[in-house]
């Protein structure tokens, strides 16, 4: 006979959150387990370290889900000012030096610069509670604004491919090419270091769509540096180095756009790094009382963790197996940081081939 236990065994601290994790005298492996990922050397290997970051970084990470939301509307906010100066400060050059071509570069900069604002709503709706229709949190919403940020990339590709395309076909005498230049460069510093900020934010709360935002303002910087590298062609004789450039870099854009479309991608599609799963899955191994694990299932909503586990166990009285499980959450907390939600179904051998399950627990991680 099967016996199925949907009651939470983990005692509450004094102010009613469940399980706060208390150390075992158990070995655990804080390194990263396992994780590792595909690596190209070279020039191929710097676009994209450049343009493709990975998305999570476990040896420098925030945790806590509240205080990930947190650093990611802040990483935003952060982004959104020095955009908006930097345009403020392209306008005042465009005003002087009267292009066509560096005020097309400032509207679109500045147009990439509100990217954030869908982003900042998703990270906002991540944090309400989960509703009867809406049962695992909002989450996703942060992975649809990654989407959108995608969209909106390939479009600013087209957009500046077709430009350069128009200008080789009707080439446009540059004038006041120092002031251009100047420009270029302020486009190009102010996007890279919204960028840089971006990425490592969100790497370190897990946030695919936050990296994506970063590589938006990252493709959005080389568009600049096509203003630089064209005024410096103009300048040594070369009046179709412009829209040759900008051609290159739009092209390079939609190539290396794919890498940052198949992530966001993969977890719309509830994919998940196989690295993960087999750090929970030793992490499960490992735990006493643990004879087999049967399955684990892990998936990313938004930048936390969620997922299911069977482990088989042997016959044994309920709170044998209670405890079995409490060792089990605390591993998977361990290996597995950002992870808010585990279920853990428990299985004895003989249950198992009756089809049966033991003691499902529900892991909360906070």
């Amino acid at each position: 006979m099967s016996i199925t236990d949907q009651t939470d065994h983990r005692p509450a601290d004094d102010h009613g959150h469940p399980h706060v994790h208390q150390h075992e005298p158990h070995a655990h492996d804080h390194g990263h387990g396992g994780h590792s990922h595909k690596h190209h050397s070279g020039f191929k290997g710097w676009l994209f370290e450049l343009f493709v970051p990975h998305t999570h970084d476990s040896s420098d990470s925030i945790d806590d889900a509240l205080e990930a939301s947190k650093e990611g509307v802040r990483a935003l906010k952060v982004s959104l000012v020095i955009l908006l100066a930097t345009t403020a400060l392209q306008v005042i050059v465009v005003a002087i030096s009267g292009s066509v071509a560096l005020l097309a570069d400032t509207i679109h900069n500045f147009s990439d610069a509100l990217t954030a604002v869908p982003l900042w709503i998703a990270f906002i709706l991540g944090r309400r509670v989960a509703t009867k229709r809406y049962t695992y949190g909002y989450g996703r919403a942060e992975d649809l604004a990654g989407l959108f940020i995608v969209v909106v990339i390939a479009l600013s590709a087209v957009i500046a491919a077709w430009q350069s395309i128009e200008r080789l076909v009707n080439p446009q005498p540059l004038e006041n090419l120092w002031w251009v230049l100047a420009a270029g460069v302020i486009g190009f510093a102010g996007n890279e270091i919204v960028a840089v900020h971006r990425i490592r934010v969100g790497q370190r709360i897990g946030s695919a769509a936050l990296v994506a935002d970063g590589v938006h303002a990252r493709t959005d910087g080389f568009t600049s540096l096509a203003v630089v590298f064209g005024a410096v062609g103009v300048m040594l004789g070369f009046p179709l180095a412009d829209p040759i450039i900008g051609l290159l870099i739009s092209v390079a854009i939609i190539v290396l756009l794919i890498g940052t479309l198949k992530s966001i991608g993969c977890r719309l599609m509830d994919g998940i790094e196989p690295e993960l799963v087999d750090r929970a899955e030793v992490a499960l191994a490992g735990t006493p009382g643990v004879l087999t694990v049967d399955s684990v299932q892990l998936r990313w909503v938004g930048h936390r963790l969620q997922g299911t586990a069977t482990i088989a166990v042997a016959d044994a009285v309920l709170s044998t197996v209670a405890e079995t499980i409490h060792s089990a959450e605390h591993r998977l907390g361990h290996v597995l940081p950002k992870l808010d939600d585990m279920v853990i179904n428990a299985v004895t051998v003989s249950a198992r081939e009756k089809g049966a399950g033991l003691e499902p627990s529900a892991h909360n991680h906070h």
